[in-house]
C-alpha cells in the first residue's frame, strides 16, 4: 500500500514520528512524505490537504495520514476534493470502522489533541482495515457519493 504523509507546522513533528516508527514496523508498504516539516508557521492545513488529497485522487498514493492541530480543519479542507472520504479518529474503532464501512481513504489526526502511542495505534488500525463490501455499507456509500456528485 502507498501511504501519504503531510501536515502543517503544528502536525509535522508527529508526522515525522509516526513516519520513521511506521518505515521500521511495515516495511512494505510505501511511505510517502508530501512535506510539512515545521518549520514554518504558514505552512498552513489547507494547503498539505490539497497536496495529499490530489495524490489519493490522482493514483499517487492509496490512502492517506494528513495531521494539524486539532485534525479538523485537514478533514474539512480534505473533504473537499472530490473521492476523498476523510475522518478525524484518535482512537482506534473508529479509524478501523471509518474504513470498514465508509471506505475511508484519509485519517487525520490532531497532534495538539493526541499523543505519539495513540496516533501509531490509530494510524496501525486504519492502514490494516479494509472496506467490507457488505451491501448495507455499500448501499450506504452509494448515497455519499450521489451527495459529492451533486456538488
Amino acid at each position: 500500500m502507498r501511504v501519504a504523509f503531510a501536515a502543517d507546522h503544528a502536525g509535522a513533528a508527529l508526522k515525522d514520528e509516526l513516519m520513521e516508527r511506521l518505515g521500521r514496523a511495515a516495511p512494505a508498504h510505501e511511505w510517502i512524505d508530501l512535506g510539512g516539516d515545521g518549520s514554518d508557521p504558514t505552512d498552513d492545513y489547507p494547503d498539505f490537504a490539497r497536496r495529499l488529497g490530489h495524490a489519493i485522487r490522482d493514483g499517487e498514493a492509496d490512502r492517506g495520514i494528513l495531521i494539524c492541530g486539532s485534525g479538523v480543519g485537514a478533514s474539512v479542507a480534505a473533504n473537499k476534493i472530490r473521492g476523498i472520504r476523510a475522518a478525524v479518529c484518535h482512537d482506534t474503532y473508529s479509524a478501523h470502522q471509518g474504513v470498514e464501512h465508509d471506505d475511508m481513504n484519509v485519517l487525520t489526526l490532531g497532534a495538539r489533541v493526541i499523543g505519539p502511542e495513540p496516533a501509531y495505534e490509530a494510524t496501525l488500525a486504519f492502514l490494516g482495515a479494509s472496506f467490507s463490501g457488505e451491501p448495507r455499507h455499500v448501499r450506504r456509500l452509494a448515497k455519499v457519493l450521489a451527495i459529492e456528485a451533486e456538488g
